[in-house]
């Protein structure tokens, strides 16, 4: 018995030990926000949240009457007068984003001012914010001809230069859709500067008519707008105009939104876009 005993006792002990229960991955902690850039998609909502600077909206009037164009306007924290930077919206509207990025530029120390302009366009007269999905925003955005965004445009750049705190000088500052429409912009009387993140340049009859100096942010992964650099930069380059591109290899588009995206190379294209875009523009709108 006694032998027995010892040979069960014995084989209990060989059986292999149950297998340990894999350990649950390691979550991911979300990556700190680099308060000298502008926030991702992702980071706008939390970043508007905790902004010490004034934000408020503002309905500025048309010339010809209909509905206000409605505007997003955030005050840079200063004692002197200060440039207007009037942003352009991506093709999915005026979206808590592009408030994010304005609020950024006010950080900087520009009078920013984001205009909804599919203002009074959506259900029910409303704008982005009546939209029941992004891509209903599309759609109104889409149905913008170039003669109306630039009506919208021109009401609102004027508006906001003749605001107390303002020095005089205004640029624009577009993305994607907003983009093409900064560049297209920049034929207007007045305007001191044009950034243009990943837009379309304009057809050579239009470059023609560009005055103001453009400074242009791409992805390198982004061919279809990247393949409308070159013959706008050697048509302005005949004309003596100033155009100042760069392309950021490896990024795509939308790259200062989606910074998340592409294995960090939207997120390096945009730690090194943004200095520039800023200095650009205090160069230009300096008193």
């Amino acid at each position: 018995m006694q032998t027995l005993l010892g040979a069960i006792l014995l084989l209990a002990f060989q059986q292999p030990a149950a297998a340990a229960a894999p350990a649950a991955p390691a979550a991911t902690a979300p990556a700190l926000r680099d308060e000298s850039l502008p926030p991702s998609e992702s980071q706008a909502k939390a970043a508007l949240d905790k902004s010490p600077r004034h934000g408020e909206w503002v309905d500025v009037k048309l010339p010809s009457g209909g509905a206000p164009v409605r505007t997003w306007v955030v005050y840079p924290e200063r004692k002197d007068k200060a440039g207007v930077v009037v942003l352009i919206h991506e093709i999915y509207g005026l979206s808590d984003w592009m408030r994010g990025v304005a609020d950024q530029l006010a950080k900087e120390g520009f009078i920013a001012v984001a205009p909804d302009l599919v203002s009074g366009m959506g259900p029910n007269g409303g704008g982005t914010e009546s939209a029941a999905s992004r891509d209903d925003v599309v759609k109104l955005v889409r149905g913008l001809t170039p003669e109306t965004a630039t009506a919208r445009l021109d009401a609102v750049r004027q508006w906001a230069v003749k605001l107390p705190s303002a020095n005089g000088k205004s640029a624009t500052i577009g993305f994607c859709w907003g983009g093409g429409r900064s560049f297209a912009y920049a034929t207007q009387s007045g305007l001191a500067a044009a950034v243009v993140y990943y837009g379309t340049s304009p057809e050579e009859p239009e470059l023609a008519k560009v005055k103001a100096p453009v400074l242009g942010l791409y992805g390198g992964d982004d061919a279809r707008v990247t393949a409308t650099i070159a013959p706008a930069q050697a048509e302005l380059k005949k004309l003596g105009r100033t155009y100042e591109p760069h392309v950021f290899e490896g990024a795509g588009h939308g790259f200062l939104r989606a910074q998340e995206d592409r294995g960090g190379a939207n997120l390096k294209a945009t730690k090194e876009a943004w200095p520039r875009t800023v200095a650009f523009l205090r160069e230009r709108l300096k008193s």
